[in-house]
């Protein structure tokens, strides 16, 4: 357990660049320097977290972590990989009100424009990659239009179940691969018996309540299970939850966003920032950015535990494929359109706003430049725009 605790914090201290770049990491350290498991079956537990819902790359860490050395390894690795980066958020938000000067607004702004730009980013790399059918495509387009055309809290689940119903009836199956030679040290009873805690939980997410603390596990949670096709998902999820209800001022909610582009470590850690400042951006609160973090974490892990001794039956699943494929459309819809409201809407108010995301876009997606590069870049021209205004 040392073993995977040390080698996944360091993948927590160094891991830049954010969810695909992680499996580029993992992969690295634990198939080829460490040789824990083969190619092929990277590949197919890669698969699998790119099938369910959750952080794929840190439902693949932990997944590599419980092959390895158990639950308690996987535990060990889970919180290795992701506190370096909690903290540094949590730090960043105990900093918030120390920025309230025109330069500290400066650079706050700075840092919305690198939520533009990434997410940007996000939106086209996921319609190239899951967009290839027309049906696909008309998915996302009806996905997006609908969120742009209303604006109701329930939209969003609506969407996403929209796109499941769509991809069942007019999506071709993708072809996924199957475990050979991958074994966990538990069957499928005790699978299905997290399945059922999944649902469970996911259940009392839904239900009502008064008490705040509730109120914080029951968001992060119905978040952390329906995230599909990306950490970037989160972004529209969470602002839908914890903006629009007031919980969090909409600016305090993209500077942390922002900030957590100059981070190692997974893009969910967010959660722990959010937390720390709920309820109504008050003082730090230790013991809420701790409950969205392992809340927003826990659905992901439940599928991916259950998921590993029944994957054979589920990916030959034509329905379910096709089901997935249709989700995947619908949250490029979504996050499109959580990049114009309230993404663009909100960072960009002049030319010089425009420029400087075109220029931190370019640097992503023709120079391939590192997303610190854009951070620098953003927060620069944010500092030089208002120097000059």
């Amino acid at each position: 357990m040392i073993e995977v605790f040390l080698t996944f914090l360091k993948l927590g201290l160094t891991s830049f660049g954010g969810p695909i770049a992680h499996i580029g990491y993992l992969r690295a350290e634990l198939v080829n320097k460490r040789q824990w498991i083969t190619e092929s079956q990277f590949s197919e537990l890669f698969a699998i977290c790119q099938f369910l819902p959750g952080p794929a790359s840190s439902q693949l860490g932990f997944a590599l972590a419980l092959l390895r050395a158990g639950w308690q390894g996987a535990f060990a690795a889970f919180i290795a990989f992701t506190l370096p980066s909690a903290l540094f958020l949590i730090a960043f938000a105990s900093l918030l009100p120390y920025l309230a000067s025109d330069v500290g607004q400066a650079i706050i702004h700075g840092l919305k424009l690198v939520a533009l730009v990434v997410v940007a980013d996000a939106v086209i790399n996921m319609f190239q990659k899951l967009c290839k059918q027309w049906a696909t495509r008309f998915i996302a387009l009806a996905a997006l239009i609908s969120l742009l055309a209303l604006n109701d809290s329930w939209l969003q689940l609506a969407v996403i179940a929209g796109g499941a119903l769509l991809g069942i009836m007019i999506c071709q199956p993708q072809p996924i691969q199957t475990i050979s030679g991958i074994k966990v040290h538990y069957g499928k009873k005790f699978a299905l018996l997290l399945l059922a805690t999944f649902g469970f939980l996911l259940f009392i997410s839904i239900l009502p309540t008064q008490n705040t603390e509730v109120n914080i596990g029951q968001i992060f949670y119905r978040t952390g299970a329906l995230v599909f096709g990306g950490g970037h998902i989160v972004l529209p999820l969470l602002q839908d939850a914890v903006v629009s209800n007031g919980m969090l001022s909409q600016e305090t909610f993209l500077a942390g966003y922002g900030a957590t582009q100059a981070i190692p470590g997974p893009m969910f850690s967010f959660s722990a920032y959010l937390g720390a400042m709920m309820p109504y951006d008050t003082q730090i609160n230790w013991f809420n950015a701790a409950l969205a973090l392992i809340a927003i974490f826990l659905p992901g892990f439940l599928l991916i535990s259950a998921a590993l001794p029944i994957w054979q039956r589920l990916s030959s699943n034509p329905i379910a494929s096709k089901a997935i494929t249709g989700i995947n459309a619908a949250v490029v819809g979504l996050l499109t359109a959580a990049l114009y409201n309230p993404i663009f809407s909100s960072s960009v108010h002049s030319i010089g706003d425009l420029l400087v995301g075109t220029i931190g876009l370019a640097m992503l997606l023709i120079w391939r430049l590192s997303p610190l590069w854009v951070i620098a870049t953003c927060v620069l021209g944010s500092l030089l725009i208002s120097t000059l205004s």
